[in-house]
């Protein structure tokens, strides 16, 4: 089957489409033939091999978390055929979810889903494709921040395709959301229900104060501090640095499974915005594409 992947450090012309074998469902798992799977931007830093005296990295590295697909094999011990949000699953099923962090590879033909749950009608595949992960993260980063109802969080870099949806998780929390993002994202983000505010030099006077700052951009953790009060009130899932600012920095390393983030696609209304998609074979564009930081919403390969 063809998959993403990478075999050296480098730039984006790195990344390409190579030949490898097709993985199957285990214990617990299920397969899907692969409609759509999200471009995971945190890949672009390990392909760049910033990372890579920190972090071990076997190559060749296969890419990709998150996918939407067809059902077309299922595990021993999926109990009853039981779906992540306590449905059923069947072949032939239409799902979108998520694969082991470990194991990644769901920029393919084919990916082996540990998470998963029913592609809503509405969606289209690319929307079902980029879903899981911006669900995961948001679900897992505003349940460390433990915000109630009626309190304020600040959504840095609201507009990108984790922003986005964090801004639609937070508002079904009841919380009232101010989003950072550029001028030209500021209707979309009223749109989401956040009202929005430019990011970069300013920030601490343009907001005052929030209960807990989800920051999706990175490079302002000084000034997210200072409009939390207390470092402890911020969460990055972009920046590096947090450590030196006594900042928490959440990565999606849990097992899935223990986080009911997929559940949250039931919502009535939740919106998945893509910014751009890609065939496999036009993975190396895609990469170079996220690392301009712009675009509205999240990229997707489309197969």
């Amino acid at each position: 089957m063809r998959a993403v992947l990478f075999a050296e450090f480098g730039p984006p012309s790195v990344v390409h489409v190579d030949e490898v074998a097709e993985p199957h469902a285990g214990p617990g798992e299920i397969r899907i033939a692969v409609r759509a799977s999200g471009f995971s931007p945190g890949e672009t830093i390990v392909r760049s091999g910033r990372l890579k005296d920190v972090v071990p990295t076997p190559l060749p590295y296969r890419t990709g978390f998150d996918a939407a697909g067809v059902v077309d094999e299922i595990g021993e011990g999926v109990i009853g055929g039981q779906d992540a949000d306590g449905g059923r699953v069947s072949i032939g099923d239409e799902v979108f979810g998520m694969t082991a962090m470990s194991r990644r590879g769901a920029n393919a033909d084919f990916a082996v889903l540990v998470a998963w749950a029913p592609k809503p009608p509405a969606w289209s595949w690319a929307e079902a494709g980029a879903a899981s992960g911006p669900l995961e993260t948001a679900t897992r980063v505003l349940d460390r921040l433990a915000l109630k109802e009626g309190q304020t969080v600040l959504i840095n870099g609201a507009a990108g395709g984790t922003g986005a949806v964090a801004v639609q998780v937070a508002r079904g929390r009841g919380l009232h959301v101010i989003g950072t993002a550029s001028e030209a994202n500021h209707d979309f983000l009223r749109s989401l229900g956040a009202e929005p505010t430019t990011y970069g030099p300013g920030l601490r006077e343009r907001v005052a104060q929030a209960d807990g700052v989800f920051d999706c951009f990175g490079g302002a953790l000084p000034d997210l501090i200072a409009i939390a009060g207390d470092p402890a009130r911020v969460v990055t899932i972009a920046d590096f640095t947090a450590a030196e600012h006594g900042v928490h920095m959440s990565s999606g390393l849990s097992d899935p499974l223990a986080v009911p983030a997929l559940s949250e696609a039931r919502r009535a209304g939740l919106r998945i915005p893509v910014a751009a998609t890609f065939p496999l074979e036009q993975a190396a564009a895609a990469h170079a594409l996220s690392e301009t930081r712009h675009g509205r919403g999240r990229i997707v390969y489309v197969h």
